[in-house]
């Protein structure tokens, strides 16, 4: 069996539905669709440039828990629910990962879980 390691944040929904915040595998690392709520609140609502940001400061914060980094984020995959707005979430993108070029994808969707989200990103780093 490989090495698991799962990372929580801790909030009541990873029960309620059973994910994990991450999961480390070995030298990966596939972390969850990652939105901008920080301590029970939506950071940036209407803004999704400072909802970009938020989220990718969340990754960070969980890759820096498992050891890794920004720089080994290989895959990301970017739901929008205002495609029309994708040039202020692009930019939040690229001040992080300009640099890197991990494989991307930006989608536009009906809706989030809150109508105030309106950007949730997932991540995948090997180490």
């Amino acid at each position: 069996m490989k090495n698991k390691t799962k990372y929580s944040s801790g909030v009541i929904w990873e029960d309620i539905v059973g994910y994990s915040r991450a999961v480390k595998i070995d030298d990966r690392i596939l972390i969850s669709g990652t939105t901008s709520i920080v301590d029970g609140k939506i950071t940036g609502e209407n803004d999704p440039y400072l909802q970009t940001k938020t989220i990718i400061k969340k990754i960070e914060e969980v890759l820096m828990k498992a050891d890794s980094k920004l720089e080994e984020v290989v895959r990301l995959r970017v739901y929008v629910t205002d495609i029309s707005r994708w040039e202020e979430v692009g930019r939040a993108l690229g001040e992080s990962f300009k640099e890197i070029k991990p494989a991307q994808t930006l989608v536009g969707v009906s809706a989030l879980v809150d109508p105030k989200m309106m950007v949730e990103i997932e991540a995948e780093a090997v180490l």
